[in-house]
Order: C-alpha cells, then structure tokens, then sequence
C-alpha cells in the first residue's frame, strides 16, 4: 500500500497502538478458537423474541427539522441542514460474503432503502461485513450517484474494484470538506478483514462530523479505548454520540474490539457528550449475548454511573429523535 509508516501502520498493515489480545490463561486464539466463540451463542432468545421479523419499515422522516432516525444495526439517517447522511448502510438480508448463509437479520430495515431521501454523504467505518455491505452501497451509488462515500485508508482501491466509485478515504485525525460539513476521522480499537488472508490490510475508524452548529460522531465499531478522551480534547464534546452497545459476548474474545453498555458508559463520560444513543445490537446475532441483553444492561450501567435515560438512550427500528 503507498502509505508512509505510523504509529498504527507498519508499512504492510495497520495495528491498534494499544492492545487488543486480552486472553485468559491457557487459552489460544487460534481458528478454530474464534470459530466455536462466534458458534457459541444464544438462538432461542433470539428466534422467539416477539418483534422478529415482524416490523414493517416506517416512511422516511419528513419536515424541515434536523432528526436521527435508527434504520438498523450501525445504519442510521441524519436530515441536518442541507445535508443528509447515512452512517455504514446494510439493507442486506445478511451480513455476510453469500446471501444463503452467514447472520440473517431478524428486523427489517426500518426505512426502506426506496424510500430514503436524498443522500449526500455516506460514512463508512470499516470493512467487515456488517458494516460494508457492497449489495447496499451499489444500490446507494445507482440511486444517488452524487452521495460523497468517506472511509477509511485502503478501503477505496477496494470498492472500486466492486464498482464502487468516487470514495474518499481518510488517515485517522485527517478532516475532509463535503456539502460545507467538516468530517474527521477518528482512531478506534478494532480490526479489519473481508477474509481469512487480508486482515488488517485496510483501516478501520470512526467519524466527527462537524456541520451547522451540529457536532456527531459516529464510532463505528470499536472497544474501550483512550481513544474516547483524545477525541474530546481535540474536537470537543459532540452534541450526540452513537455508540456501539452490542456484540460483546464472551467477553475475554469480543472484550478488546467491541465495547458492551459498561463501557460505552464509560466512553459516553470520556467524551462528554451531551447526549448518546446505543447501536450496534438487536439487529443481527453476532456474538453470544441475548438479543435484549444490551438493553438490560444499557440500563443498569446507567443507573450505576447516574446517567439519566434522556441522556443515553436506544431508539426503535426505525424511530426518529429530533436533535
């Protein structure tokens, strides 16, 4: 890749500066480790939970005043000024390489990919599957040809091999101008694959989108990381931050990537933001938690650290907060 050396790229892949292996004793993170911790998990819970599959998408939101709507997972739309946004798109029946088999989503998604208004800017965080949806990206690009994709290093040679153009890819901290919104980059404690042989070899990340008096940022996927205090002493406090809540089970594998409602709490308090909403759960079982369990424990981390539910909130599939 022609990128220089960093203190999170080697010069053949990208690393996280802190540590992300975090196993107990006697225990490897070999394949067919990881295999049986993805395996392990809870369908009952989800398979009978009384809201699945039974949603129907909403109408897009409509009016002259900035809102959020949750369309799913990490997919959610932002109506500011002038500019409408959409955060890691997955319309996708699956979060996967083939439509037969992988994480099948148990809601619909709560705004049709049809009914969306125009869109101006996509925010794409990283490369894993539910996150990069190609499917849905090609269909974005098909119904908006002029929507400005924003991701990270590597992943633009990427999608225009999958005919995907005109993507912009930024290094962390790295600020790009669209539709007079400032978007900055910034760093995440994750990792990156399509699959079992280019781990790493792309960047993954969040965004803080600065726009109109309205400051966002998105944290794609992430676990707890120092990360959270730097982006507040550098970009200040956002208005509202989306946090991932889900995915965190069993903890000694999900732990170092994926953040569970501790310590999104936690991050909510490092970056100190006004407000915050949970995403990143009840959409596809990735890990082995029950599908209410983010919201379960959402609420009892809040409660232990005095936060008030108007603060640090989830939203429906497909509910509208105004900001």
């Amino acid at each position: 890749m022609p990128y220089l050396p960093t203190d999170h790229y080697d010069g053949q892949r990208f690393f996280n500066p802190e540590p992300t292996i975090r196993m107990p004793e006697g225990r490897r993170a070999g394949f067919l480790t990881v295999l049986r911790a993805r395996l392990r998990r809870e369908p009952g819970s989800w398979a009978t939970w009384p809201k699945f599959l039974e949603n129907a998408p909403y109408p897009a939101p409509a009016g002259p005043e900035p809102d959020i709507t949750w369309i799913g997972h990490v997919t959610f739309l932002l109506r500011l000024p002038g500019l409408n946004v959409l955060t890691d798109p997955v319309f996708s029946a699956r979060c996967s390489p083939s439509r037969l088999v992988g994480p099948k989503r148990v809601r619909a998604p709560g705004i049709a990919l049809e009914d969306l208004p125009r869109i101006d800017l996509i925010l794409l965080s990283h490369n894993h599957y539910d996150h990069m949806d190609l499917p849905s990206l090609r269909r974005l690009h098909q119904r908006f040809p002029a929507a400005q994709i924003v991701t990270l290093l590597g992943n633009a040679p990427y999608l225009a091999k999958k005919r995907i153009p005109g993507v912009r890819e930024l290094d962390w901290w790295e600020t790009h101008s669209v539709h007079g919104a400032h978007v900055t980059a910034t760093p995440a404690r994750h990792f990156s694959a399509r699959t079992l042989w280019d781990r790493n070899e792309t960047l993954w990340g969040g965004f803080y989108l600065n726009h109109k008096a309205h400051k966002i940022y998105f944290a794609g996927d992430t676990g707890y990381t120092k990360f959270f205090t730097d982006i507040h002493h550098r970009l200040g406090p956002p208005d509202l931050a989306l946090l991932p809540i889900g995915a965190y089970e069993p903890r000694w594998f999900m732990g170092p990537v994926h953040m569970n409602p501790q310590d999104a709490v936690q991050a909510f308090t490092d970056l100190r933001a006004a407000r915050a909403i949970g995403m990143h759960f009840g959409t596809f079982q990735l890990t082995a938690e029950a599908i209410d369990a983010p919201l379960r424990d959402l609420a009892a981390a809040r409660e232990a650290a005095g936060i008030s539910p108007e603060a640090f909130f989830t939203l429906e599939t497909g509910q509208t907060a105004r900001l």
